[in-house]
């Protein structure tokens, strides 16, 4: 091996540094051991804050640079001179010590506006609940109540010296590096949680196609699995079957021996069926060790030439700057070769075997996987709380019960037997406020309750009571609501909407809605009889002998003005309850 090809460990103004040689413009990049994962749910995006803070100060540079907050990691990098190169470098050292907090505010819209545009898996929620890498399903819901010092103590703790990698791809090692960092020491990788009492499990969600993760060791034989897996979803789903478009496979490493290996198919509305059928058999079959020889070699010979390509360590700098930070050393092409022409089926069929047993499927609304042995994941709690109880106004099957360890929302299920989502103040991972007096309290297994005040015939004292319960830091206010009378929608962050006192169209009906309901119907009665009477008399009594044109007209046009007068009220009824 050329010596020019691995990659060097050294070190850049006291902080741990990596150099592979590559030709053309010098590419950079600082990694932190600090990510989404680090956060709670009430102080969810302050990571990205951080990050966002620190460039800004680079201005509208000529050179490519950016930032990357992910679960466990957050990147900036960049690609220009060697002059530019040092100039970011520094410029983001110098930002992440003294934060510029004139922008906070700009900022935190700038992110809102980013939040708006970018869509959330739904497949971490369910895989580790709302903390640790559960969070990166949810919004960032922390950054509109950060201020200054908030932002300043996480930066701090987190964007250290000793809690950095530097990573270099030249021709040489930048000179007169100086990378002014706080001090503090390396930061150990995030917990890894689970919502999950048991796997293989699944889900109904969205209307797409089918996606599935499942958690293996980080290996040779891992990454060479999900490439023939995504060989056969493609062979099986879209060239034989012609029911997908897209199938394939990604592999994430976690930095911590283990890794994610997701798959995916899309589909269109009629043809999910065969989508989930084809899915499963392709499983079933890696799993019963039916390991294509031709496919292995294949992925075995891509991911080979990816290690001898002349970029090769150069495109491994990054994931070998998270390797470092998570504690696990540094590996050689060599190594990682010899490794991949090691691997046998059997290694493959192996890691099919522990795929199986942590997968975790997405399958469309309306469908579900249990018939391929996969189990439902929870959608409510095995417990109720002790406490007082408050009937719902919409549904009186439904009742709030508040106690002193949580909350919980009970209902009938189909079979007549009470079912419960509840919510401890312990492990209450955030409430949302909103100024009408609305609470979602959502738990750390990412289940959540609603506490309406205009849904169940709560007193102010008992809310007061729970607002006393979650602890401060758990608190998230929010600005008002477009639906101050009605429930939230079942949030994207909550694997539980049967229980949350949302109709399935998302409206939660009150009290005022049902009177106007009401209303509604006895307007349109008198309204269409009235409009019945008027044509009646306006076709019918025109030749009658007995009435003059001029009686005429005017009987019509005081019958049709009844009916006028009648329907006015109806349609601003129904204005006013599309609005709510």
């Amino acid at each position: 091996m050329n010596p020019q090809a691995a990659i060097q460990t050294t070190e850049a103004d006291g902080i741990p540094a990596l150099f592979a040689h590559a030709t053309g413009p010098m590419r950079a990049g600082l990694v932190f051991r600090a990510g989404v994962a680090d956060e709670t749910l009430a102080r969810a995006g302050i990571t990205h804050l951080v990050e966002h803070l620190a460039l800004h100060r680079q201005g509208l540079a000529d050179y490519h640079f950016n930032g990357e907050t992910k679960a466990a990691f957050t990147h900036f990098y960049m690609e220009g001179a060697e002059h530019e190169v040092v100039a970011f470098l520094q410029g983001v050292c110098a930002s992440l010590h003294d934060l510029p907090m004139e922008r906070l505010e700009t900022e935190k819209e700038i992110l809102r506006t980013e939040e708006s545009r970018r869509g959330s898996a739904q497949l971490p929620l369910w895989r580790y609940g709302a903390q640790g890498h559960g969070l990166v399903s949810y919004p960032e819901w922390g950054v509109r109540d950060l201020g200054p010092d908030d932002v300043r103590h996480w930066a701090r703790t987190w964007f250290t010296r000793g809690n950095a990698v530097l990573w270099v791809a030249g021709e040489r090692m930048p000179e007169g590096l100086s990378l002014r960092l706080p001090e503090g020491g390396r930061m150990p990788m995030p917990a890894v949680t689970s919502a999950l009492p048991e796997t293989p499990a699944y889900f109904s969600d969205g209307s797409g196609g089918v996606l599935l993760d499942a958690v293996v060791a980080d290996t040779a034989a891992a990454r060479l699995y999900a490439g023939v897996l995504e060989r056969e979803l493609s062979r099986s789903l879209r060239q034989e079957g012609g029911w997908s478009y897209t199938a394939g496979t990604d592999y994430t490493p976690r930095r911590d021996g283990m890794a994610l290996v997701t798959a995916f198919a899309d589909s269109l509305p009629d043809k999910q069926d065969a989508v989930l059928g084809g899915f499963v058999d392709v499983l079933a079959a890696l799993r019963a060790g039916r390991v294509r020889a031709e496919d292995l070699e294949a992925v075995r010979a891509r991911f080979d030439a990816a290690l001898t390509a002349p970029d090769a360590s150069a495109k491994r700098l990054p994931g070998v700057a998270e390797d470092l930070l998570a504690g696990r050393p540094v590996r050689t092409p060599d190594a990682l070769r010899a490794e991949l022409r090691a691997v046998t089926p059997e290694q493959v069929h192996t890691v099919a075997l522990q795929a199986a047993q942590t997968a975790l499927m997405q399958v469309p609304s309306g469908h579900s996987a249990d018939w391929a042995g996969f189990t439902a994941a929870p959608t409510d709690s095995s417990y109720t709380v002790t406490g007082r109880r408050f009937r719902s106004v919409r549904d009186r099957s439904a009742a709030l019960v508040v106690g002193a360890e949580g909350v919980s929302v009970t209902t009938k299920g189909p079979d007549g037997a009470e079912c419960a989502v509840s919510v401890p103040f312990r492990a209450c991972a955030a409430m949302l406020c909103w100024p009408d007096g609305g609470r979602r309290l959502i738990g750390t297994d990412a289940l959540c309750v609603d506490v309406e005040p205009g849904l169940y015939d709560i007193d102010a004292h008992t809310m007061a009571t729970i607002d006393a319960a979650v602890p401060p830091h758990a608190v998230v206010r929010l600005p008002p609501r477009q639906q101050p009378t009605a429930g939230p929608a079942p949030a994207a962050a909550s694997p539980s909407g049967a229980a949350q006192g949302a109709s399935p169209g998302g409206r939660t009906f009150t009290r005022r809605t049902v009177m106007q309901s009401v209303g509604l119907v006895v307007l349109g009665i008198l309204a269409v009889l009235s409009g019945l009477v008027a044509l009646s008399f306006t076709v019918f009594e025109a030749e009658d002998p007995e009435l003059t044109m001029g009686e005429w007209i005017a009987i019509s046009a005081f019958l049709w003005g009844v009916t006028a007068l009648l329907v006015w009220p109806a349609v601003r009824i129904v204005r006013t309850t599309r609005r709510a």
